[in-house]
């Protein structure tokens, strides 16, 4: 083989490679976006009371120095969904002397009941911030959308969890909820097809130069962080795409997605990874955490900074993405 012809090869693999990580279907929204409707407004503001309740009422959510805290995180969740007639489910367990629980409900599927689709989002914060992009806003998305999707006729079970413990010291140990609620569902043989972890969805810029990313996305990808992230291992490659087509299919939002190694930073850093270690397809939906934020883990990281208006709009179009998943 000639160098030329050798580089020729060593090109195309580098150029498939990269189609296979970020070749998705369907076109992002770009410019301006439309009017907001009465819906999304109404719900914009029950986005935003979520985040407010639980990263300025409640504040640090977590078993080290606000474990009371926590727990009025757990009790709100569970007022929630209680209010909006489902039925409790929770995983007790204890970490460090004190109990913690995942909290899910559910949408029991008709036709093909057996298989689950988890909506999850963590309801803890880092040790010194209020959380309220991390993870408040996740959390208020998971509220809105086993509200929004009550009474779904759906053929596939969709349950709703709330996580407690994917923070450090936990994250990626036997303690953090989601490891435990994975293990728990692998041990007792349940069929998940898809699991969607939402982290971090509350902050948006129109600044040039306002998104970075680990290499080598930084070529593939806008610098501007406008748009939301759709974010899984190759494995997973699919299920991302199928969840990217349906988004941009039925909201005009900036969106791009990631089907891409899990060992490239950031790729595996929320709940989703988790539900890898089972081998089951799961992603999580990002506004790219630090890559775009600059308050991740820190005291700053506040309720004002959330932009509820673009939540709204993201949530909108994760109703069709669950719809879409659960048929």
């Amino acid at each position: 083989m000639t160098l030329a012809a050798g580089v020729a090869i060593a090109i195309g693999l580098v150029v498939s490679a990269a189609a296979c990580i970020t070749c998705m279907p369907g076109r992002t929204h770009t410019g301006v976006l439309p009017e907001m409707g009465v819906g999304e407004v109404e719900l914009a503001e029950r986005l935003a009371g979520h985040v407010e309740v639980l990263a300025s009422e409640i504040g640090e959510r977590c078993i080290d120095g606000a474990y009371s805290e926590l727990e009025r995180a757990a009790v709100y969740i569970e007022t929630e969904f209680e209010e909006m007639g489902y039925e409790l489910e929770g995983q007790e367990f204890e970490v460090e002397g004190v109990k913690v629980r995942n909290i899910e409900v559910e949408i029991t599927g008709s036709g093909k009941m057996d298989e689950v689709v988890v909506v999850g989002a963590h309801y803890d914060s880092a040790q010194g911030t209020p959380g309220a992009d991390d993870n408040a806003s996740g959390v208020a998305v998971l509220l809105e959308l086993a509200r929004m999707l009550k009474g779904m006729k759906a053929e596939r079970t969709v349950r709703f969890v709330a996580f407690v413990n994917e923070e450090p010291p936990w994250f990626q140990t036997g303690d953090m909820g989601s490891v435990r609620y994975a293990k728990m569902c692998k041990e007792r043989g349940d069929d998940i097809v898809a699991m969607l972890s939402l982290e971090m969805l509350g902050y948006y810029s129109d600044e040039p130069g306002s998104q970075h990313y680990p290499s080598p996305f930084a070529s593939l990808y806008p610098d501007t962080g406008n748009f939301v992230a759709f974010v899984g291992n190759t494995g997973s490659g699919s299920l991302v795409r199928r969840c990217v087509k349906v988004f941009r299919e039925h909201v005009e939002f900036p969106s791009e997605g990631a089907a891409a190694p899990a060992s490239i930073p950031g790729v595996g850093f929320s709940d989703h990874w988790s539900f890898w270690q089972e081998g089951w397809k799961a992603l999580m939906v990002t506004d790219t955490a630090f890559n775009r934020y600059e308050h991740y883990h820190e005291a700053t990281d506040t309720a004002e900074k959330v932009d509820a208006e673009k939540m709204a709009r993201v949530t909108e179009g994760l109703r069709w993405v669950v719809e879409d998943l659960s048929r």
